[in-house]
């Protein structure tokens, strides 16, 4: 029997949920669905420079968890910026961080309090 999944933890969800190329229809384009969570690792490691390890301690999971999900965030973030694709955030398997999780150390932009979202996309 496999290992139940482990929330990750998340401080703060995307501003723009949507980005593409500019003055079309994203309907129009092909498009790269990105979840919270590699969001969250893109977020923690390219714009706060954290380390695998540090970014591992704040989404309460393992550091080699991190790395797959940061080297998939990547491959999704470049191919929508080369193939000039629709990028759309939302959805995994996540917790967001409400203020009191150990470890959380950025969380100064909340949408929601500590709600669980499971494999949906923000609208």
């Amino acid at each position: 029997m496999p290992r139940p999944r482990k929330w990750r933890r998340v401080c703060a969800l995307p501003n723009n949920a949507r980005f593409g190329p500019l003055g079309t229809v994203p309907e129009a384009f092909p498009t790269v669905n990105m979840t919270i969570d590699e969001y969250e690792t893109i977020r923690l490691i390219d714009l706060e420079r954290l380390t695998q390890e540090e970014c591992a301690l704040r989404m309460g999971i393992a550091r080699s968890t991190v790395q797959g999900i940061y080297d998939a965030a990547r491959r999704k973030l470049s191919d929508a910026l080369v193939n000039g694709k629709a990028l759309f955030i939302g959805g995994g398997e996540y917790i967001l961080c409400d203020g009191q999780l150990e470890n959380c150390g950025s969380c100064h932009r909340h949408r929601h309090g500590g709600r669980r979202w499971q494999n949906q996309k923000e609208e």
